[in-house]
C-alpha cells in the first residue's frame, strides 16, 4: 500500500472515522429495532409515522389534481394528470421561494398560508382535489390533513409550527374568495417519492421511497397489524410510513462525528443525517481535515491554510475527488506537493466510503421490514431522490455494490433503484387522487 494512503487510513482508524467501522448487518438490524419499537409506540429514535396513504388502489386515469411542493427554499404548484398508461402529464407549472426563506426574515402564520393560496390564483379551479408535498415533520391525521412538528432548512415561520397545514390553507382560500371547497391530503416528500413508483408502468413486490440530498429520509409500506401504537386500523390494510430516518441515533458514529455534532445548532438531533447528507457534508469533512493538520498529517503549508478555512462546500470536495489536480479548485490549491493531495483525497474518498456503507446499511433495514423481494421477478423498488445521493462521486454506485453484497448474496433479496424526474409532484398527484 502506499505509504501516504496508509498514513491517512491510520489516522481515521485512530477517531474510529474509516469505512471499516461500519458493520452494515449490525447497523441495519439496529434500523430494524428501532422501527419496531416506533410502529408499537415505545421510545425510539425513528418517529414511524403513519400516513393513512394505502397502495391498493388503482391510480384514477384522465382526472385532474393541484398539487403543491413545499420543501427547501421553493415552493412549487401544478396540476398533474395520469394517462391510461399511468403516464403523468404536468400543466400549470410555477415555482415561487418558498415563505420565511431567502433571508426575507421571519413570516406570521396568517402571511405563510395565504402566500401559499395566492400561488394557487390562476389553476384553483382545476379540480375539487389536492395533494400536498409538506418536506417538514408532520403528524399525519386520518382525514389526509397534517399538524407541522416543526420545521426545518431554516424556514422562518415559526407561528405555523403546530398548525394543521391542510386546515389553515382553506381558509386562507376562503380569506382570498377562492374556491376553499377542496380535499386536501398532506404528505411528507419522501412518501411522495415512494408513491411516485407506483405510477410506473412496471410491477414491484413493493416501493420504498429514499431521499439523500440536504438532508436524508426513507418511507415504506406496512401493514396496519403491525402498527401496533394505533387502535381501530384495518388489519388487511396496509399504509405507507414516515421513518423521519435522519433521526437515527443507534449509530453513533466516531470519536469526530461527536466533536462535529456539537458544533452544530441542535446537537443532539439529526444525528444520523449528520454523518452522510449534503447539509453536514463539507462541514463534517472540515473537521477531520482540521483535526489530520492538528496532528501534523500534511505538510506545514497545507497544515495552516485548512486551519485557516472558513467553510468547505460539497461541491468543492466533490471537484476535488474528480480532478485532484485542477489547481482551480480551493482544496486541490491548498495541496502544494503529491504527498498532501493523496492523504487528503484519502480521507475524503473514506468518508465517502462510509457514507455508502451507512446508507446501504439503512436501505437494507428497511427493505428486510417490508418482508419484501425474494421474488427475482418482483424486486423491491427504491425510488431514490436527491442530488447528494446522484451526484456525490460514487456514492450511488458504493451503495449499490454493499447493498448488493449484504441484501443480495448474504439474505437473497432482490431490489431496483429507480430515479424518477419531478417525484414528489407526481406522488403528491397519486396521493391527492388515491386518499
Amino acid at each position: 500500500m502506499n505509504n501516504d494512503i496508509e498514513k491517512a487510513l491510520n489516522f481515521l482508524k485512530s477517531y474510529y472515522m474509516d469505512s471499516d467501522q461500519v458493520s452494515i448487518e449490525d447497523v441495519s438490524s439496529k434500523f430494524l429495532k428501532e422501527m419496531e419499537r416506533g410502529l408499537s409506540g415505545k421510545e425510539s429514535s425513528l418517529m414511524m409515522i403513519p400516513t393513512y396513504i394505502g397502495t391498493e388502489q388503482n391510480i384514477p386515469t384522465g382526472e385532474p389534481v393541484i398539487v403543491l411542493d413545499a420543501g427547501g427554499t421553493n415552493f412549487r404548484v401544478a396540476v398533474v394528470e395520469f394517462s391510461e398508461r399511468k403516464k403523468p402529464s404536468i400543466s400549470h407549472y410555477k415555482k415561487f421561494p418558498m415563505p420565511g426563506t431567502n433571508g426575507e426574515g421571519e413570516v406570521s402564520r396568517l402571511e405563510f398560508f395565504d402566500r401559499i393560496a395566492d400561488s394557487m390564483g390562476d389553476l384553483i379551479d382545476s379540480s375539487s382535489k389536492i395533494g400536498f408535498c409538506f418536506s417538514y415533520p408532520t403528524e399525519i391525521y386520518p382525514s389526509g390533513d397534517g399538524r407541522l412538528i416543526r420545521f426545518v432548512k431554516e424556514v422562518k415561520a415559526p407561528e405555523v409550527e403546530g398548525s394543521m397545514i391542510g386546515e389553515n390553507l382553506l381558509e386562507a382560500l376562503a380569506r382570498k374568495n377562492m374556491d376553499y371547497k377542496k380535499n386536501i391530503v398532506v404528505l411528507n416528500d419522501t412518501v411522495a417519492t415512494l408513491l411516485a413508483g407506483k405510477a410506473q408502468a412496471k410491477e414491484y413486490s413493493t416501493y420504498v421511497g429514499f431521499i439523500l440530498g440536504t438532508g436524508t429520509n426513507c418511507c415504506y409500506i406496512e401493514g396496519n397489524s403491525n402498527i401496533k401504537k394505533l387502535e381501530n386500523l384495518k388489519s388487511t390494510e396496509s399504509q405507507a410510513i414516515n421513518m423521519e430516518s435522519g433521526q437515527f441515533s443507534l449509530y453513533r458514529g466516531g470519536v469526530l462525528d461527536k466533536e462535529f455534532v456539537l458544533t452544530t445548532d441542535k446537537p443532539d438531533e439529526g444525528l444520523f443525517e449528520k454523518m452522510i447528507s449534503g447539509a453536514y457534508q463539507g462541514s463534517l469533512a472540515l473537521t477531520v481535515l482540521k483535526k489530520a493538520a492538528e496532528d501534523r498529517l500534511f505538510s506545514e503549508e497545507l497544515g495552516k491554510g485548512l486551519l485557516n478555512l472558513k467553510q468547505l462546500d460539497p461541491a468543492v470536495i466533490d471537484g476535488f475527488l474528480n480532478s485532484p489536480g485542477n489547481t482551480l479548485n480551493p482544496v486541490a490549491m491548498l495541496c502544494r506537493t503529491g504527498s498532501d493531495r493523496i492523504k487528503v483525497y484519502t480521507i475524503l474518498d473514506q468518508l465517502i466510503e462510509r457514507a455508502a456503507r451507512l446508507t446501504a446499511a439503512h436501505l437494507a433495514g428497511v427493505v428486510l421490514k417490508t418482508g419484501s423481494g425474494s421474488d427475482p421477478t418482483l424486486p423491491v423498488c427504491i425510488v431514490a431522490d436527491g442530488t447528494t445521493f446522484y451526484k456525490t462521486k460514487a456514492l450511488k454506485f458504493r451503495t449499490e455494490f454493499y447493498l448488493k453484497s449484504y441484501l443480495g448474496f448474504e439474505k437473497n433479496k432482490y431490489f431496483e433503484f429507480c430515479q424518477l424526474d419531478d417525484a414528489p409532484l407526481i406522488g403528491a398527484a397519486v396521493a391527492g387522487l388515491l386518499h
